[in-house]
């Protein structure tokens, strides 16, 4: 059971507009932070007047990320006069002059906050413990995370923490993610949500809703995506909703790692479960597992780990979620002059998967020599630089990210190499239709979306995870969901 509260951010430029955002904010928070920075018409009493939910007051100067440029004096007295007048929490910053707004109180409901932009102070422990001995009710650091192993420490801190001074532990950006998703067990009393306030915030609605926050407890088990970048997956909202359907106690979350190194140390120090493999790790972590399937060791690349015990397997679903989209269509590809465009762990698995259906493959690659080890792979396979040429082939695949949302006006081909060709499949799945798979179908081509292979891959990692059948139309519906939310779109 999560015992963790939610704490959300608002922020405002005027005390109407902050208290309207303080009252939506009441309606999933337990602990709303009101900040005063950024507001132009401060009035401390209107701030905490009908407030239907705890609250937090605090006026970030500019030196710690926020907004108020006056006097220091005067930052200060609002901070006093919110103690004095009964907010649930003041928040103020450690190195600054504490000691009143602490007597005031005795500590109670006093927030003593560490934050760092830069990255992990070299000095954090001693700091930590200093703050703690304080009298402060809460401790909070809040460090800037540029890998996954920045998390550790707050890791470290909230495992010392209990039952002793609670804490709020958090390592802002994206490599910071896991400490805001499983404040549970890093310790946290609470984690912030907010729209994008502090770097690496998650909207509250998305932590609760996509994340399942309220259900992510100390012995839930981790698993998550691996990669550089991972911001744009939906491989959370599809597991972290399979999760939900079949009341399996697991949580996905996005795990931006350095390197290989980076990611195993996470790993073990967090006890990760299991985890998908995206790029620039396919290849890596196969080379680092003690044990990989065939396909996987056919592909030269792994997209899906599992932790037992200590002991690492990888497996590669990509083969068949690849080609579960054409079988369900009954498309026959023995003969057929096949195209593959891009030369990384997606293309290798296309390749296997393409050979196993008697295509003959050519792969196409800016670099003709790493299109070469692609092809080398499989026995008659071929290689060429650059792109096919009109007519070539019969079945194209782009297995490289060209088109992917932001950039979904790009195209890996221009649309007159499409005509005579019978069947386009676009790797890319954000947009579900992409402008590839636009010009394909202009040109007459039959099209497959890589919405269908992404949930038909994730389908089989949770299954390997689980040992659960994998509720397909609810991972699908949560992808094309999450696509919807990413993109705008109605």
């Amino acid at each position: 059971m999560n015992t963790t509260g939610l704490c959300v951010t608002v922020t405002a430029h005027t005390m109407a507009e902050l208290r309207a955002a303080r009252d939506r904010a009441a309606v999933v928070a337990d602990v709303v932070e009101l900040r005063l920075d950024g507001v132009r018409d401060i009035d401390v009493a209107g701030a905490l007047a009908g407030r239907r939910t705890r609250v937090i007051v605090t006026c970030r100067p500019r030196r710690e990320g926020g907004a108020f440029d006056g006097s220091e004096a005067e930052r200060l007295g609002f901070l006093e006069q919110a103690a004095r007048e009964g907010a649930d929490y003041v928040d103020v910053e450690w190195g600054a002059e504490v000691a009143p707004i602490l007597a005031l109180r005795a500590g109670r409901g006093i927030v003593l906050s560490s934050h760092d932009f830069g990255g992990v102070p070299a000095d954090l422990a001693d700091r930590y413990r200093a703050m703690r001995g304080t009298g402060a009710e809460v401790v909070k650091i809040a460090v800037t995370a540029h890998a996954l192993v920045d998390n550790l420490p707050l890791l470290a801190f909230g495992r010392e923490a209990t039952g002793r001074t609670p804490v709020a532990l958090v390592a802002m950006g994206m490599p910071g993610l896991p400490s805001r998703i499983l404040a549970a067990r890093f310790g946290s009393c609470w984690s912030y949500a907010g729209d994008g306030v502090a770097p690496g915030q998650l909207p509250p609605d998305r932590l609760l809703s996509e994340f399942r926050f309220r259900e992510v407890g100390s012995a839930t088990r981790v698993f998550g995506i691996v990669g550089r970048p991972v911001e744009h997956s939906v491989s959370p909202a599809i597991h972290n909703a399979a999760f939900d359907e079949t009341g399996f106690d697991g949580v996905y979350v996005p795990l931006a790692a350095r390197d290989a190194a980076d990611f195993r140390a996470f790993a073990a120090a967090v006890d990760l479960a299991g985890a998908s493999i995206t790029a620039p790790f396919k290849m890596d972590l196969l080379r680092g597992s003690e044990n990989a399937d065939a396909v996987a060791r056919a592909c030269g690349a792994a997209n899906t780990l599992r932790i037992d015990a200590g002991r690492w397997s990888v497996r590669n679903t990509d083969v068949d979620g690849f080609l579960h989209p054409l079988d369900g269509r009954g498309i026959e590809l023995r003969g057929a002059r096949a195209a593959v465009i891009g030369t990384g762990g997606a293309a290798r698995a296309v390749v296997v998967a393409l050979s196993t259906r008697g295509a003959d493959v050519v792969v196409y690659g800016r670099d003709a020599d790493r299109a070469g080890r692609v092809a080398a792979l499989i026995p008659g396979s071929q290689a060429r630089g650059g792109l096919p040429d009109p007519g070539s082939w019969d079945v194209l695949i782009n297995a490289t990210p060209v088109g992917t949302w932001p950039n979904a006006v790009e195209s890996p081909i221009g649309s007159a190499a499409l005509e005579g060709g019978s069947l386009v499949y676009d790797l890319v799945y954000n947009p579900e239709e992409t402008r590839l798979l636009r010009d394909a179908a202009t040109a007459g081509c039959r099209v497959v979306g890589g919405l269908e292979m992404l949930v038909a891959q994730a389908a089989l990692q949770f299954e390997w995870w689980t040992a659960t059948p994998a509720p397909r139309e609810r991972m699908r519906a949560a992808a094309a969901n999450r696509l919807r939310q990413m993109t705008g779109a109605a």
